[in-house]
């Protein structure tokens, strides 16, 4: 395997010069304890770590607790908060105006899983190039606690009422879309999520995470399947994950039969250590079966998913111009009196 050494950098700065502070944003606005905050800080630290430059960066959200959120990251970076439930419209304009950017859309599972489940869809389909981040809480918290489309069928609020509708598994529609990147995590497991974050960031078409993130004011009590305690007692890790960038020497456990690596598209790898089941990311009537094997058994597993890293994105089908859209002169882009004639001509 090839491996490419950066020269030696100054302690306290990622690979591109930069400080951890300089991936921060505005101090949240969110509840004491918030899910999403937890998420937040992995996002910081993910992007620190890989060496994602601020200023090629667009930030993507629509409505609800979920979407405050890229205001407390990578203040330097281009941001767009859109309607409800339409964000990835937004996304997949901004790519195609520019592909040189790296695009993060966080997204919430009533602003997804609800309003918002077409765009999501068509976005998954057309494999835009983007990280898609929904912060799974199973409830509205802008609107006081009620229910949400990932809500577990017999689910509690805090009022006692009890939900008696089946939920609506993300990362199941993701995998089924044919979404090269999919994977489930927990706000409360730092080590997991900053790995699959940094494999997202190699992945070159929509890389979608479904986090589970406990809202402390309305969701976080007994009976509730979104609480911190349910998720620590019934997650089920898939196995231990290690991400190896490009830019690192490559060096990986290699003893037969305890780890598996995918090669991401940059010369990025991601080094999966298996724990008790034998499951094999790349499998994808493994990753449905296995989903809901544990959705059955009332459990949630995290990790990656289904990964498939050759996938060819949604850009590269469109054989676009290598000059983004966005900054081609208007004499490339306008066509000529002798064009509009022929087009005129052709529609007599």
């Amino acid at each position: 395997m090839s491996s490419v050494v950066d020269a030696p950098k100054p302690k306290g700065v990622n690979r591109i010069g930069l400080t951890l502070p300089d991936y921060k944003g505005k101090n949240s606005t969110l509840c004491p304890g918030c899910g999403h905050d937890a998420i937040t800080s992995q996002i910081i630290k993910a992007f620190y770590e890989y060496g994602v430059d601020p200023y090629r960066l667009i930030k993507l959200s629509g409505i609800g607790c979920s979407s405050k959120t890229p205001a407390y990251f990578l203040a330097r970076s281009h941001g767009f908060n859109a309607v409800h439930g339409r964000m990835p419209s937004i996304g997949t304009g901004a790519m195609l105006a520019n592909h040189t950017l790296t695009a993060i859309g966080v997204s919430g599972d009533g602003d997804t899983a609800s309003i918002g489940m077409g765009q999501f869809v068509h976005l998954i389909r057309r494999n835009v190039p983007m990280i898609y981040i929904v912060e799974n809480n199973g409830v509205y918290g802008l609107t006081k606690g009620q229910f949400s489309a990932t809500a577990d069928l017999g689910s509690k609020l805090k009022t006692g009422v009890v939900n008696d509708l089946p939920a609506v598994d993300l990362c199941v529609i993701a995998i089924e879309l044919g979404c090269g990147y999919v994977a489930r995590s927990f706000a409360g497991d730092p080590k997991q999520l900053v790995a699959l974050l940094e494999g997202a960031l190699a992945h070159s078409g929509t890389a979608f995470l479904d986090v589970i993130s406990p809202c402390v004011t309305f969701n976080n009590h007994e009976g509730s399947t979104k609480s911190y305690k349910h998720a620590k007692e019934s997650e089920e890790l898939l196995h231990e994950i290690n991400f190896v960038p490009f830019y690192e020497q490559i060096t990986v456990d290699y003893d037969e039969g305890t780890s598996k690596v995918v090669e991401m598209h940059d010369g990025s790898h991601i080094v999966l250590r298996k724990l008790e089941r034998d499951f094999n990311p790349m499998n994808k009537a493994q990753s449905l079966r296995s989903i809901r094997e544990a959705n059955d058994k009332g459990e949630f597993l995290t990790g990656l998913l289904y990964v498939d890293p050759v996938k060819p994105g949604f850009l590269s089908l469109l054989n676009l111009h290598d000059e983004p859209l966005a900054t081609l002169p208007a004499e490339k882009v306008r066509p000529s009196r002798r064009a509009l004639e022929e087009i005129m001509e052709s529609l007599r």
